[in-house]
């Protein structure tokens, strides 16, 4: 097979593999989160039965399920606090959008704002209820299978080192595709690890600040953060905008919403340009251009759910592609340095 139709395959290849992704999301998109729940658990039980050694497999595992739940519960129920004293306090926080629409249109020398009311009223209510609705019970619809698939993966768990025995009879294939499976594996659990812990550290101090100014919902907000951070590059721009947005609408001044962009924006900048990448070391040996184009593919396929796991499926990917001779120079243009085996469990040569 010559180059130019080799070339024509792969493109053809890589369309088909995008379509399926995109038509089959609905499925896929909540099975990878599963896949992600899954090794967080996971980490925290090997890393629960590393430190203390006296303790089995199933205490370790039973003790981060309880961990991971407990931090679901702690999230839901601020949610849902959250969203009944923004409802108490609605009235306040109309007035201060209508001052807010005054503001705004001053500035360009107009004095026929609208209120909140009339753009409500303007946009259609009845309309947005029926799409939140939809939203919230996709939400728990995929919530539930997210569920189902982590029992089946931790069901599953113990058999896997028996299919991949016999999926790689040949005792060289089976230590290659072990080496690659757990380069992935540890590209993924050293990309969740550091952004767990920098996005806890983040929030914290975004937390502090918050409740110093005297902000209302600044634990919601510092779980928003926490959250935005697994999502590369936008994720902390967006993070430090929300509560900069909901602090305009609950201080009657300006200055209090200036310090919280400072301090939110202090701890998202200084954490993610110094700590972050020393953390992460070659684990995301990946171009930052990279990164933002795999974080719009992903969203664009996947939505949400691909834009918190574009950065592990964009390192998977790499390290899959850089196995073949016909596809890593792909993998290489991924990479950062050139080097798209650096920082890997195993490197095996490529020639597959």
């Amino acid at each position: 097979m010559d180059t130019a139709t080799r070339t024509g395959v792969l493109i053809l290849a890589t369309a088909a593999v995008i379509t399926g992704l995109y038509w089959f999301r609905d499925v896929l998109a909540p099975f990878a989160l599963a896949v992600f729940l899954w090794l967080v658990i996971d980490s925290v039980a090997e890393e629960i039965e590393h430190r203390l050694r006296i303790i089995p497999r199933w205490l370790a595992l039973s003790i981060a399920l309880s961990v991971v739940g407990f931090s679901v519960a702690i999230i839901g129920a601020v949610i849902a606090s959250t969203a009944s004293d923004i409802t108490s306090n609605g009235g306040a926080y109309g007035i201060r959008l209508d001052q807010l629409l005054r503001d705004a249109y001053g500035l360009v020398g107009r004095h026929d704002a609208p209120t909140i009311s009339q753009l409500l009223h303007r946009i259609n209510p009845g309309v947005f209820l029926a799409n939140l609705a939809q939203s919230v019970q996709s939400l728990a619809s995929d919530a539930l299978f997210v569920s189902i698939y982590v029992a089946f993966l931790f069901a599953a768990q113990s058999n896997f080192s028996k299919k991949l025995d016999a999926l790689f009879p040949d005792p060289d294939a089976r230590s290659r595709a072990a080496a690659i499976s757990a380069s992935m594996r540890h590209a993924m659990g050293s990309y969740l690890w550091v952004q767990s812990f920098t996005g806890a550290i983040t929030a914290l101090g975004c937390y502090i600040t918050m409740k110093l100014v005297g902000m209302d919902q600044a634990l919601f907000w510092a779980f928003v953060i926490f959250l935005l951070g697994y999502v590369p590059t936008i994720g902390p721009l967006v993070g430090t905008l929300f509560p900069v947005l909901f602090a305009l609408v609950q201080f009657p001044n300006y200055w209090q919403p200036a310090v919280i962009f400072l301090g939110v924006g202090f701890w998202q900048f200084s954490i993610g340009t110094f700590m972050v990448p020393r953390m992460q070391g070659d684990s995301m040996n990946l171009s930052t251009l990279v990164v933002i184009l795999m974080l719009s593919l992903w969203g664009a396929i996947w939505g949400l759910p691909g834009m918190f796991l574009s950065a592990p499926l964009t390192v998977m990917l790499m390290i899959i592609l850089a196995q073949f001779t016909y596809t890593r120079p792909v993998a290489v243009l991924l990479s950062q340095d050139g080097h798209p085996e650096k920082g890997l469990v195993s490197t095996p040569q490529p020639g597959m």
